[in-house]
């Protein structure tokens, strides 16, 4: 056996690792670009432009297909292409909370659908070609939400319009960005990340808000049941608004792009149906558990699922009780997790998961609300306050009936209370 080790073909093995550590380095340096050595900060810029545009894309490209098409109808021809992306344009600064004017119509109904390819676009991007540090993430945020006003600008937003994409694009680069770096395998966890924040909490707040966020996740996944009964139901008027629209191939994608765009948002809907408070789809209409009252509707095929007053029944005025159901499952995530010390540490967390559950709701349900056109069509969703409201009332109920009879400590309090009081009694 040689110095250099055993020989195969003739070639040391300290030989052919060199070789291989050389041809890496060479393939390394050859397929490295010169932002490899710019600043962290640039990595930022490049992932959020990098969101925006493709987002952007996603929403202008069925826009423009839809134009060529119809560039040869006589009716379109006043109409140029910049025209389409204009479209384009509205529709992805809708998604962040800009609302859009077409003609004299104001339409402020936010198309929850954009806001989440904004953020997964945002997370994706910032995932495959961020850098987990504080100087990209600020700098990210910073571009992505100068291209919402800068293009907010360009389409003639002004006022109080300018100050909504300012703080709908940073929310959403700050959420979905945010998300994206700490994915990255060299950033630290959000546990690790947040630790100087909830290690100051009690551990029946930190246990709570764990509760509340798996709370409003289960009601939504919830609702997301509910409307696909409520599809499922009504796919016979579906399908009628969709052959009374008479609408081509292009057309056909454009509206599957429009319905995707506000499907969250009838699954929010479906979650205030399910607290009973109900929601609207325009004045005077009113979609609720225990009464229906319908109205003339815009040939939208989505509101072909709407319910019926075929459907309100006994069965349905018991539908709220879905609420407490999953507050008893949050009482039992609170019961498994949660240490005692004290016998009120329980009451506090199921307490503080509802307080959680009505934040989430009531910013979901006002997010999901507003305005799709004048006169009566400019009231569409429910009230985010009273329906977070009701939503944490039922979790609260629910999460103390699972939680407090299953607390040692509150049973062992309660005994003691009962036999302090016995003593006091007069014989």
């Amino acid at each position: 056996m040689s110095a250099t080790g055993p020989r195969t073909g003739g070639t040391p093995v300290v030989d052919r690792r060199r070789r291989r550590t050389l041809v890496d380095e060479y393939t390394s340096n050859f397929f490295t670009s010169a932002i490899d050595g710019a600043p962290r900060w640039v990595a930022g810029v490049l992932s959020a432009l990098q969101a925006a545009l493709l987002s952007f894309l996603v929403l202008a490209l069925p826009a423009v297909a839809a134009y060529v098409a119809t560039s040869a109808d006589p009716s379109n021809s006043g109409v140029g292409w910049f025209r389409s992306v204009g479209v384009g344009s509205s529709l992805w600064l809708l998604g962040h909370g800009v609302p859009a004017h077409v003609g004299p119509v104001v339409v402020t109904l936010v198309p929850l659908g954009v806001t989440l390819l904004a953020l997964f676009v945002c997370y994706a991007s910032a995932r495959r070609s961020g850098v987990a540090t504080w100087q990209a993430y600020a700098a990210g945020v910073g571009a992505y939400t100068l291209v919402t006003v800068l293009l907010a600008l360009v389409t003639g937003t002004v006022g109080v319009d300018l100050a909504r994409a300012f703080a709908g694009g940073a929310a959403v680069s700050a959420i979905g960005l945010g998300a994206g770096l700490l994915a990255r395998l060299e950033a630290p966890s959000l546990r690790a990340l947040t630790r100087p924040v909830w290690s100051r909490c009690p551990v029946s707040v930190r246990t709570g808000a764990a509760g509340g966020l798996l709370g409003s996740a289960s009601l939504v996944l919830v609702a997301a049941l509910v409307t696909a009964l409520w599809v499922l139901a009504g796919r016979a008027t579906i399908g009628d608004v969709i052959r009374g629209l008479g609408l081509d191939a292009v057309g056909g994608v454009v509206l599957a792009v429009a319905e995707l765009a506000y499907l969250p948002n009838l699954v929010v809907w479906a979650l205030a149906w399910l607290t009973g408070a109900g929601f609207a789809v325009g004045e005077g209409t009113h979609f609720a558990p225990d009464d229906v009252v319908g109205g003339a509707l815009p040939a939208v095929p989505m509101l072909g699922a709407l319910p019926s007053s075929d459907v309100v029944g006994p069965a349905t005025n018991l539908v709220p009780l879905v609420l407490v159901g999953v507050g008893a499952f949050v009482g039992l995530y609170v019961h498994r997790r949660l240490v005692p010390q004290r016998w009120w540490d329980t009451a506090l967390a199921c307490g503080t998961a509802a307080a959680g559950v009505v934040v989430v709701v009531t910013l979901l349900v006002t997010l999901a609300s507003g305005g799709i056109g004048p006169d009566r069509l400019a009231e569409v969703g429910a009230q985010g306050g009273v329906v977070g409201l009701l939503a944490g009332a039922g979790t609260l109920v629910g999460a103390l009936i699972v939680a407090l009879p299953a607390d040692a400590l509150l049973r062992a309090e309660i005994a003691r209370a009962v036999r302090a009081m016995v003593r006091r009694e007069p014989s």
